[in-house]
């Protein structure tokens, strides 16, 4: 009898269920993944009926257009390697597994997922809704699944209905590539991760006092000189106009609308040693492989700047089909306050001109914003009552805001002081403290409709590797990304950190070099 009642309780433990057992053959199978598990936390969750199992003979049925199809082969590609079944695709007939377009109260990014015994159909009415659920299927699917290798299985989606749509329209992360320099592959294997978790913009930091990471054809010393070195004396890189491209449909291709920054007017040392003319004293510093911040500023009062700035961002903009401009903004210690608000009043108007929404850091705010501009906040919970007021004015008066506070979001911080990577200037900011906390009401006085949404950026002073990267990101960044993405009634720590965990065999199958931290009950390895 003990023998027995342990074997029940082995199984309970494993979360196994029995089907079609017998006394002498028993034959086990894994319970699917709860509907309620996937970050970020869906808006309406209704588990009912039984589980969907793809099979060899499951086919991938799609309805609508070519980005419609697209998505169904990206699916396809995901699942064909650790399942082994053929998945074809078709426009008709009962296939297991359904996307369909359809007018529904989905929004431009919503979706319903609808799962049992007879398949799974995911409904959207726009691509970008399609393939949110694609996501929200996948972590519906065993781990295993990310694998490149045929696994055993078997294939189960739990039953039940999910409805899903985004709490705020930018939920964004951004990439460093001028302080330590990225190739086109590390940005799309980071691309992949973020898509997984539903982020939809890709910030990318492409100029710096280290390193002018693209090529602009006038101006051409300032990717192949300028570009030419890192922190720490590395020999730099940056992308031709092609690689960049390429980065931007390679987003698109995961529903990532790439924003690109030129950080202007300080930050900006790899441009003045590349030309002289644009130093005041019209003598170039030399290249700048430190950390240090404040230092560099181009000459608000010398008209070469403007035709500079007019220049980069008409080529930028360019090349950038979405609808965003970063011109940065902060630490600009070496430019005077006149000569900050000068500048802006200059540059942002160039911005416009090219088609583009201008986004700044939000020391923007002490200039005159534009009239649609955004600001990226990114001070701390401490950041002085004057400093945050004026932002909330600026908000007030229609300026968007979009939230990275640093002692939150920003990825480069330390989990604990025996971190090995990272900073602690914004403190040490461990899972809990990056998820802990609502956009909706972060800063005093400021209108929920003027929040835009969130971004977790990661500045890469000591970020060298794709270990690196992972190490920092992850397990943080799925919590913002669950911020920007959930209802504010879903946001518990509690039941957040239970999710977060489950998805570590996920990050294992796909080789992520994650921080195991304190605070998360991850399974046993």
């Amino acid at each position: 009898m003990a023998r027995v009642l342990g074997a029940l309780l082995l199984v309970a433990a494993a979360g196994a269920v029995t089907v079609g057992a017998t006394p002498t053959a028993p034959a086990l199978t894994p319970a699917p993944v709860p509907l309620g598990r996937v970050v970020p936390a869906p808006a309406s969750v209704t588990p009912a009926g039984a589980p969907y199992r793809i099979t060899r003979d499951t086919a991938i049925r799609v309805d609508g257009s070519d980005q419609a199809r697209r998505i169904a082969e990206y699916l396809a590609d995901l699942l064909r390697p650790s399942t082994g079944y053929r998945l074809p695709l078709t426009t008709h007939g009962t296939a297991g597994i359904r996307l369909r377009l359809a007018h529904g109260p989905f929004g431009a990014e919503g979706y319903r997922l609808d799962s049992g015994r007879d398949g799974v159909t995911i409904t959207a009415a726009e691509p970008a809704g399609l393939f949110h659920g694609v996501q929200t299927l996948r972590q519906l699917l065993p781990a295993a699944v990310e694998k490149d290798t045929v696994q055993p299985g078997p294939w189960l989606v739990a039953g039940g209905t999910i409805t899903d749509r985004p709490r705020y329209a930018y939920r964004g992360a951004m990439l460093d590539v001028s302080r330590h320099f990225f190739t086109v592959a590390q940005v799309e294997r980071y691309i992949d991760q973020l898509a997984l978790y539903k982020i939809n913009e890709l910030h990318l930091h492409l100029s710096d006092d280290q390193g002018w990471r693209i090529a602009i054809d006038s101006w051409p010393r300032l990717a192949t000189y300028g570009g030419s070195t890192q922190v720490g004396g590395g020999r730099g890189g940056h992308y031709t106009r092609a690689q960049y491209e390429e980065i931007v449909r390679y987003a698109a291709s995961r529903y990532l609308e790439v924003v690109p920054e030129i950080d202007m007017p300080g930050h900006t040392n790899a441009a003045l040693a590349s030309y002289a003319d644009l130093n005041c004293d019209g003598t170039a510093p030399p290249l700048y492989t430190g950390t240090e911040v404040g230092f560099s500023s181009l000459c608000a009062g010398k008209q070469v700047t403007y035709d500079f700035a007019d220049d980069v961002i008409r080529e930028l903009a360019a090349l950038t089909p979405g609808r965003y401009l970063h011109i940065g903004g902060d630490e600009a210690h070496s430019t005077s306050h006149e000569d900050y608000v000068t500048f802006m009043d200059r540059v942002q108007p160039i911005v416009a001109k090219y088609g583009k929404t201008v986004i700044g850091w939000h020391q923007l705010t002490g200039a005159h914003p534009a009239e649609g501009a955004i600001a990226q906040y990114w001070g701390l919970d401490d950041t002085s009552a004057d400093e945050k007021a004026r932002v909330a004015e600026a908000a007030r008066n229609g300026t968007g805001l979009i939230l990275s506070p640093a002692d939150r979001v920003y990825l480069d911080m330390k989990y604990t002081e025996d971190t090995p990577l990272g900073q602690d200037w914004a403190g040490l900011v461990e899972v809990k403290r990056s998820y802990d906390w609502d956009p909706g009401d972060y800063l005093a006085g400021v209108p929920g409709s003027a929040i835009r949404g969130v971004e977790a950026p990661l500045w890469t002073e000591t970020i060298v590797t794709d270990a690196d990267l992972d190490y920092m990101a992850f397990p943080r960044l799925p919590g913002v990304a669950e911020l920007g993405w959930s209802p504010a009634a879903t946001h518990s720590w509690d039941a957040y950190k239970v999710r977060l965990a489950a998805q570590a065999p996920r990050w294992d199958a796909l080789g992520m070099a994650y921080y195991r931290s304190p605070q998360v009950p991850w399974p046993a390895h």
